[in-house]
């Protein structure tokens, strides 16, 4: 069975192991139905002298067929025909596979260095997906366009979703692109510098470069996995690429209450733009013992600087009131892990779990 196995994996590679100039003069031929050697090189970027070798190749391997005609023609074959033994191998290839699989334990592993675009393009669709409460993204335009569905279907469930898209010159324009349908505030920043990423719940996070997603081999990213480091990624996006781009659409007071917050940022921007009185319910640490602790009351006065470093807010609480900060907070009293606010009570932390 392993052989077997290893035979079809050969197979599968034999056929699509097309190099630049297979791929060119495959779909040259393919557009047109059939070309000589000559109008091959014409109509593509391949080298005369290449262009027999290439062809030869591509016969080699079933996509086309060579009449030794004067001049000689390369004849396309029909796809159906060509690919359909590959399909048949595919499917079994996948099957065996399946059934060798075993999931990844990722809960022990807390930092993983991934250098494959189609590893980083997966864990980002896996953190969409797993955000249950609050996502926060920074997309390319063309990643937002292959994960929209997977966006408005978080938006549909709840989520609440800050997104920035950068280049912000190739970001679709707001009066053709509904980007409440994906996010419930849209930002778009200038620069191709801006690193893409995703964080989930404030606890799941990916970061990479652009250059990782255009394959460079010596680019990188780093995905964190229920990490306390994670918090680096949303502190990052926070109060660098968020603060230094352009709103392109938000919900304002759309979303019902109460609300569920990673980020104490998210959390008194909330409490700064809608009318009060809000309500608190805090899990988190006592930042002088590291003790675990629950902070209900009403929420009395609120810290925030436009630079969004500052962000905190003091609940009065049965027995008093209590600074509450954001995450490695130091001059509040207490480090906010996950924020529920609601609007006429302290919500039932319950109704969440």
């Amino acid at each position: 069975m392993v052989d077997d196995l290893r035979t079809t994996m050969e197979r599968v590679g034999d056929r699509f192991n097309l190099g630049e100039y297979e791929i060119e003069a495959y779909l040259a031929v393919l557009e047109h139905g059939q070309l000589t050697a000559s109008e091959i090189a014409d109509r593509t970027d391949i080298p005369q002298p290449r262009v027999y070798d290439t062809v030869r190749s591509l016969s080699d391997r079933g996509l086309v067929e060579l009449r030794e005609s004067r001049p000689m023609k390369v004849v396309a074959v029909d796809p159906d025909d060509a690919f359909g033994s590959i399909q048949s191998s595919l499917d079994e290839l996948v099957t065996e596979l399946e059934a060798r699989y075993t999931a990844p334990a990722r809960d022990t592993e807390a930092v993983t260095l991934v250098k494959s675009r189609s590893t980083i393009l997966r864990y980002v669709e896996e953190i969409i997906e797993t955000a249950e409460y609050e996502l926060v993204l920074s997309l390319t335009p063309d990643l937002l366009r292959r994960f929209r569905d997977d966006l408005a279907a978080q938006i549909d469930d709840g989520v609440s979703i800050d997104l920035l898209v950068t280049p912000a010159s190739r970001a679709p324009d707001p009066t053709e692109f509904d980007y409440l349908d994906v996010a419930t505030v849209a930002r778009a920043r200038r620069g191709i510098t801006t690193p893409v990423l995703a964080v989930a719940d404030g606890d799941y996070s990916i970061y990479a470069t652009q250059d990782a997603l255009r394959d460079d081999r010596d680019r990188y990213g780093v995905i964190f996995n229920r990490s306390a480091l994670g918090f680096l990624v949303s502190g990052f996006f926070g109060t660098v690429l968020w603060t230094t781009a352009e709103t392109l659409a938000t919900d304002g007071k759309r979303r019902p209450f109460p609300r569920r917050y990673a980020s104490i940022r998210r959390a008194v921007k909330d409490v700064r733009e809608l009318e009060g009185p809000f309500y608190a319910s805090v899990s988190g640490r006592d930042v002088e013992t590291g003790e675990t602790i629950v902070v209900e009351g009403r929420v009395e006065t609120y810290t925030f600087e436009d630079t969004e470093e500052v962000a905190s807010f003091v609940i009065e609480t049965d027995d008093g009131p209590v600074d509450v900060g954001g995450l490695v907070a130091a001059l509040e009293s207490v480090e906010a892990q996950e924020i529920l606010l609601g609007r006429d009570s302290v919500p039932d932390r319950s109704a969440f779990e």
